[in-house]
């Protein structure tokens, strides 16, 4: 299997990063905004609100537009749009000024994630596509990583608003490296106007192709199981694990680190390994593992190394989901790349909002809700895999 090109892999790994350096690196910053701003406690987490629904919602549009006027146009829009929103933020006024500019820096912002996955796609064959998305988790990844930390030494030394003029200088240079370093993927001759009852109809037709929803599926109910993880976890292990604040960075890197290197063993195993039977075989550790940690929780029980252990199993294991479900689902959709990549994209952040949302609206002073939402998000991606992907491989393998 010949190499994949490193420069253009690393330009979309920091477009596909836009999204976790938008959301971890203000976390830090929520006390400094809300005294800098006067607003009641609590009203900042609106502003992350904001920006899961602009994130979802955007998508669905900029798969279509890079489906009919190509890649780049697109993308480039969204990211002048990202980088003037970004500024919007920095200059807010007040929490609601805030929150609005969250909901259109996260509508530029997307661009960057649903037109990287279908530029792999128009680039690449289904087991060369999750190579590259693996090794796309080698720049995403970070973020998570990195993120707090940068975010929390800017806000020390330079205030709130400084991160928020970090993001749109990191998307003027993506923007400037865009157009400069990302030739046209996608031939756009034969495309057919674009009309909204016919973009309609191509979703509609992706919700009902069994093998896609079941991928999509199976990849964004296990990643809505992490969101819940970064949710509830601060609470979980600080509060009640008794794990001391300046800790916890660390954990939270270690799982994101697990997640980075599996998938880059994941990227090495499809040298030798069919992606449908690396991912059959994926889907099974999340679920055992949130359906371990939703046992825990029922019965009142936080042993802390086996929390933190079945934290690690289930955010590790996603370097395999990831890159696989997401080529697998995108692998008969070429032609419309973009639209397939947007829906995709758009469940899984509205299953990882809806996720965030029933561990703060279960919240009971226990553990319980967090582990609940991880079981029954695993549990829910092995499902869909096995009811709406496994017969389609079987007639597959039948037919052969």
């Amino acid at each position: 299997m010949p190499p994949l090109p490193v420069p253009w892999l690393i330009l979309l790994g920091a477009l596909t990063a836009i999204g976790p350096l938008s959301i971890d690196m203000y976390l830090p910053a929520f006390p400094a905004i809300e005294q800098g701003l006067g607003a009641r406690a609590g009203t900042v987490e609106y502003t992350l609100a904001a920006f899961f629904v602009g994130m979802a919602l955007g998508q669905l549009v900029y798969g279509p537009l890079s489906d009919r006027f190509g890649r780049r146009p697109p993308l480039l829009a969204g990211l002048a749009l990202y980088t003037v929103a970004s500024a919007g933020c920095a200059l807010a006024v007040s929490v609601h000024g805030l929150v609005a500019w969250r909901f259109i820096e996260a509508l530029g912002g997307c661009a960057g994630l649903v037109i990287s996955r279908a530029v792999v796609r128009d680039r690449c064959g289904a087991r060369e596509a999750a190579r590259a998305f693996s090794m796309l988790i080698l720049v995403f990844g970070l973020a998570p990583i990195l993120a707090p930390i940068v975010g929390g030494w800017v806000v020390t030394a330079f205030g709130w608003r400084a991160i928020f003029l970090l993001l749109a200088l990191f998307g003027l240079l993506s923007l400037v490296a865009v157009y400069f370093g990302l030739p046209e993927t996608h031939g756009t001759r034969h495309e057919p106007p674009l009309h909204p009852l016919r973009t309609l109809a191509t979703y509609g037709r992706l919700l009902t192709n069994r093998a896609f929803l079941g991928y999509s599926l199976s990849g964004a109910l296990a990643f809505a199981g992490m969101f819940a993880y970064i949710a509830g976890s601060p609470f979980v292990l600080i509060e009640l694990g008794g794990i001391p604040p300046r800790h916890f960075g660390w954990i939270f890197g270690l799982n994101a680190l697990g997640f980075v290197l599996l998938s880059q063993v994941n990227a090495h195993r499809l040298k030798t390994t069919a992606l449908t039977t690396l991912l059959r075989r994926a889907v099974a550790v999340p679920a055992l593992a949130g359906v371990a940690l939703a046992v825990l929780g029922l019965a009142g029980l936080l042993p802390l190394p086996l929390v933190l252990a079945g934290f690690f199993v289930y955010v590790a294991s996603l370097g395999f989901i990831g890159p696989n479900a997401t080529a697998a689902a995108l692998a008969t959709h070429g032609q419309q790349a973009g639209t397939a990549s947007a829906l995709l994209g758009a469940l899984q952040f509205a299953l990882a909002t809806l996720a965030g949302a029933m561990v703060g609206a279960w919240h009971d002073g226990t553990a319980r809700p967090l582990m609940l939402v991880m079981g029954l998000c695993g549990a829910g991606g092995w499902l869909a895999h096995r009811w709406l992907v496994a017969p389609v491989e079987a007639r597959g393998h039948a037919a052969h």
